[in-house]
């Protein structure tokens, strides 16, 4: 009872802070006009329909899948090497090391039966479809040069089209986005079989939208970019203010997967989701050469970032990341079986009291410590006592600590904590985690031969 009532007041709060939600920025829209006003309010609506009111719930149902792949009914760990397929000259034989890629990944018909993917999400963006009941779109044409009428064929128009549409691509390509890329709900961009790079240009701008997948493709070097009238949609278009340099922007979105991306060197963040975002999944990604990798909230007086709730699961954070792995604000956030190579300032960070559940993660600092500053520390707590923090909850469950990492706790103990209505499953052991995180980033994928 107890439970459910402190389910029921969260939930009226977060409606509270969505009837009140007006955008506090701009997301570099010059123009707040009426047709960005009617897709902020669909958005607000969608997050209040995402927002899981037992987030508990969720992270225990994720928990018992990768439970259920590693020993299955013979409580063996034979489950956890999947099927084999063909042997690679890169990466070996395919192996679904985790229950997202056992979904897929070793079936030789994966390219005939693309839109299985979307099947394959678990986590808060366990609903997710992206593209799935829509027809497919084919990029030919690399070029970004028309921003306001997009060629048919390139990657802008295809992103703003109506209705649910799967994006695949023809050929391998670099493209460089000349300013954002403002996509429209409910698509996939899937870049399997072939090597995609969005490069040396805007990153994707997903505002104000719900359904979107974005899997098999590498961000890097993204720049901040001047702006300008960009079109958003088949019938609008408007003026957009200067970007900041995100790969990903996520801005009152829900129902998101980004799984299988390799990210790097980008001017802002890696991925960032505010201003309402909510029910996220971010898996099988690797990211490196970064400072600020990934900013869940926008600001501590947002309060519309309180129906955050966000899986990280099965990503490796390589070399060279100096913080932001992620920094949370408001929401729950869920981060569980991730390998984290090191950090040069910390790993997980936040303020404005998030719940941060770390489950089954490997951490391991950095061997060459800064005698300023303990760069073991994988947690980092901003602009609060430690009266204030010691109430957060930030708990580490069965993750593994290297080179003397260590994880500071916070609030209440898992096993006290009322934000399940069953006691949470416990997490795989950081021990796991080179298997689960195995084949991470963009993989090297042939059509008619397991991925």
């Amino acid at each position: 009872m107890a439970v459910r009532k402190s389910n029921t007041l969260l939930l009226l709060l977060v409606v509270m802070v969505l009837v009140v939600l007006v955008p506090t920025v701009r997301a570099n829209i010059d123009t707040f006009d009426d047709y960005w006003k009617w897709r902020a309010k669909e958005a607000k609506l969608d997050a209040l329909e995402a927002f899981d009111p037992s987030p508990g719930d969720v992270s225990h149902e994720f928990n018992q899948k990768v439970e259920k792949m590693i020993f299955g009914k013979n409580d063996t760990r034979r489950n956890l090497r999947g099927k084999r397929g063909r042997k690679r000259k890169n990466d070996g034989p395919c192996m679904a090391t985790n229950p997202i890629d056992q979904c897929w990944r070793c079936r030789s018909n994966w390219a005939a039966h693309r839109k299985r993917l979307a099947d394959c999400v678990i986590g808060f963006g366990r609903k997710t479809t992206g593209g799935k009941h829509g027809g497919y779109y084919f990029v030919t044409d690399p070029s970004d040069d028309d921003l306001v009428n997009p060629k048919p064929g390139t990657l802008r128009h295809a992103v703003i089209q109506p209705g649910p549409l799967w994006i695949t691509f023809k050929n391998s390509m670099v493209i460089r986005l000349q300013e954002e890329l403002i996509m429209t709900s409910n698509k996939t961009i899937d870049g399997r079989g072939v090597n995609v790079h969005i490069a040396d240009g805007a990153g994707f701008a997903i505002q104000y939208i719900k359904n979107v997948i974005i899997h098999g493709i590498r961000i890097h070097d993204i720049v901040s970019k001047g702006g300008g009238t960009i079109r958003d949609s088949i019938d609008h278009f408007g003026t957009r203010t200067r970007s900041d340099g995100d790969g990903i922007s996520i801005y009152g979105s829900s129902h998101i997967w980004i799984d299988h991306v390799a990210m790097w060197n980008c001017s802002d963040g890696l991925i960032d989701a505010i201003e309402g975002s909510t029910a996220i999944t971010i898996s099988n990604n690797h990211f490196s050469r970064h400072n600020d990798a990934m900013l869940f909230g926008a600001s501590d007086t947002n309060t519309a970032d309180a129906v955050l709730q966000v899986t990280l699961a099965f990503n490796h954070f390589g070399k060279k990341l100096i913080q932001r792995m992620p920094r949370c604000r408001w929401g729950f956030f869920h981060i569980v079986n991730n390998d984290y190579t090191h950090w040069e300032m910390y790993a997980v960070g936040g303020s404005a009291n998030p719940t941060i559940i770390s489950q089954g993660n490997r951490y391991r600092a950095s061997p060459y410590q800064d005698p300023e500053h303990d760069t073991r520390q994988v947690t980092k707590r901003d602009y609060a006592s430690e009266a204030e923090w010691s109430t957060w909850t930030w708990r580490s469950d069965g993750d593994v600590m290297l080179n003397d990492a260590y994880f500071i706790e916070s609030g209440t103990p898992l096993w006290q904590n009322d934000f399940s209505r069953y006691e949470m499953i416990k997490a795989k052991p950081g021990t796991f985690v080179s298997e689960l995180t195995r084949f991470t980033g963009a993989l090297t994928c042939r059509s008619r031969s397991p991925c």
